[in-house]
């Protein structure tokens, strides 16, 4: 774990090599978040109500989502370009090294510049808690750590289950990220905003709906039992055959060189 660490901090140290460009990327990113924001209080100037749900509770939904969505990409940032990573021969050189080979595609590209929508994330979300008309109690406050912690593990395998299709096509195939960055776009509002046949995809096949959904109808008070709260940890199991799927093309794998 020493050498991981390391080799992210080593990461950090390069990307703050041009230091006015990294804060800008960060101010950037930090900027951009806004417009989902401002584009739900557009909305709201127009409806009061959107199938049940006010402002609060989409902004809440969105800022979990955004956060999620945010640790995800930052600790995934090697798979979203792991075209690039093969055609240089990075991959390669993992492959001979006796370490998580994971692990070593994720520590040099942690993209540190995310921090930008991260703390936009932080901020909206300290704003829809404090609008807010939830009764916050201990069970509402883990409800809530596992939307994130879970989101962020369910973005990362997203991130993940697209990667392991370049073993196959040696290039990026940018239309997966309709999964990743997509699924963030989506989830902007409740998925039950969307036809039926939607909300059961990202139910029992993209468990997107598990860590986003059902246990928001608990925290705004629509759903009281008490099982809504381990539905996060339901959408874990969408990691298994992302691994698996992974580990497949692993074993397919053929060094194209560099």
């Amino acid at each position: 774990m020493r050498a991981y660490l390391k080799m992210m901090l080593l990461n950090l140290e390069s990307q703050m090599q041009y230091k006015l460009s990294f804060f800008m990327t960060v101010f950037g990113q930090f900027i951009t978040a806004f417009a989902g924001l401002f584009s739900i209080k557009f909305m709201f100037e127009h409806v009061d109500m959107i199938y049940g749900f006010n402002d609060t509770d989409v902004i809440l939904c969105y800022s979990i989502v955004v956060l999620s969505f945010s640790i995800g990409e930052a600790f995934g940032g090697g798979l979203a370009t792991f075209g690039g990573i093969l055609g240089d021969g990075s991959f390669d050189r993992a492959l001979v090294r006796p370490r998580n080979i994971v692990f070593q595609i994720l520590a040099p590209h942690v993209d540190f510049t995310r921090i930008g929508l991260l703390i936009q994330a932080v901020g909206t979300l300290a704003y829809a808690i404090s609008k807010s008309e939830i009764q916050w109690d201990y069970k509402k406050i883990i409800t809530l750590m596992l939307m994130i912690v879970c989101g962020s593990v369910l973005f990362f395998s997203l991130f993940l289950f697209k990667a392991t299709f370049t073993f196959f096509t040696v290039q990026d195939l940018n239309f997966l990220n309709l999964f990743t960055y997509g699924a963030r776009e989506f989830g902007k509002y409740p998925f039950s905003i969307y036809e039926k046949v939607v909300l059961s995809i990202l139910t029992y096949i993209i468990p997107l709906a598990l860590f986003q959904y059902y246990p928001l109808l608990y925290l705004i008070g629509r759903k009281s039992e008490a099982y809504y709260i381990g539905f996060p940890l339901l959408s874990l199991v969408f990691l298994i055959p992302c691994c698996l799927f992974f580990k497949l093309g692993l074993r397919r794998y053929q060094s194209i060189g560099s």
